[in-house]
């Protein structure tokens, strides 16, 4: 894992979290989190980054304070310091929460970044070239990556432990051992 400061064009902040829209009179959004520890992130008095709808920091983007989390559905109810009505945080829709990367937990062995992904070159363990990941989806069961070939056919790729053998982002490079069919799709 690199350190805060990471590879040449390692992002100086991640996306934590995607706000869907107002929720309510009382000044709070739904937030769709996009990191694995939620809890932390949208924690009372944690600070994060209004972005956005891009993801990135555009020129509006503006700090704000978490004054309330609670879970709702399959994302969370948030309300921010200063922010008291419906009116105030209708603007925060469609625009993305971020948090600089030195203030987030660093994955654990074995877990990276999707952002670390992007980008790598894909062969299977005898050498065969696939592709370039394009994107990741978090999908259920797994989570799958988009590959796209040199002549632009795309294929989606289980991001999983039985077909993933290895993944080497400083090398640039994920090796698979794709079953029977999966390359023929």
């Amino acid at each position: 894992m690199p350190d805060a400061g990471g590879r040449p064009g390692e992002p100086s902040h991640l996306v934590v979290g995607h706000v869907a829209r107002a929720h309510g009179t009382k000044g709070e959004v739904f937030v769709w989190p996009l990191t694995d520890q939620p809890e932390n992130v949208f924690a009372e008095g944690e600070a994060v980054i209004l972005g956005d709808s891009e993801g990135g920091m555009g020129e509006d983007a503006m700090t704000v304070e978490v004054d309330r989390a609670r879970p709702f559905k399959r994302g969370l109810l948030v309300g921010f310091d200063g922010y008291p009505d419906r009116t105030a945080v209708e603007p925060f829709a469609g625009r993305y929460l971020l948090r600089p990367r030195e203030t987030l937990a660093a994955p654990e062995p074995g877990e990276w970044y999707y952002h670390e992904l992007l980008g790598l070159e894909v062969e299977t363990v005898s050498g065969e070239s696939v592709g370039r990941v394009r994107e990741v989806f978090e999908l259920d069961p797994t989570d799958m990556l988009d590959v796209v070939n040199d002549a632009g056919k795309s294929r989606l790729i289980p991001f999983a432990e039985r077909i993933v053998r290895q993944v080497d982002v400083a090398g640039g490079r994920l090796v698979i051992e794709p079953p029977d069919g999966l390359l023929e799709l």
